[in-house]
């Protein structure tokens, strides 16, 4: 798939399926990416951190791997789950930080 052309033109439909279903998955990944505060926002240019967001971009891959288990060529699928973990790792990370944080105010 890495050296897949993305010249849509001369894929095979079942090609461009594929390819379509990867920039769903790239797009949530940048959204839940932004979320962290680990890639900066385009349309600002700022690093912006909004934990929901990125839960929200999460929870809609996990639901598109659910409607799709069994369905997907096995290299989607495992893209798919590779994204999902790294996601998930972020995620945790994140969150950690922001309990972290929390409670360093209380104090």
């Amino acid at each position: 798939m890495d050296q897949m052309n993305f010249d849509g033109d001369n894929l095979s439909e079942d090609k461009q399926q594929q390819l379509l279903f990867m920039m769903l998955v790239q797009q949530h990944q940048q959204i839940a990416m932004m979320g962290m505060g680990k890639i900066e926002n385009p349309n600002t240019g700022e690093v912006e951190r909004e934990l929901k967001s990125a839960k929200f971009a999460i929870d809609t891959l996990v639901m598109l791997q659910k409607f799709t288990e069994g369905n997907l060529p096995k290299e989607l699928d495992n893209y798919l789950k590779e994204t999902l973990n790294n996601l998930r790792m972020n995620y945790a990370d994140e969150t950690e930080k922001e309990d972290e944080s929390d409670e360093g105010q209380e104090e």
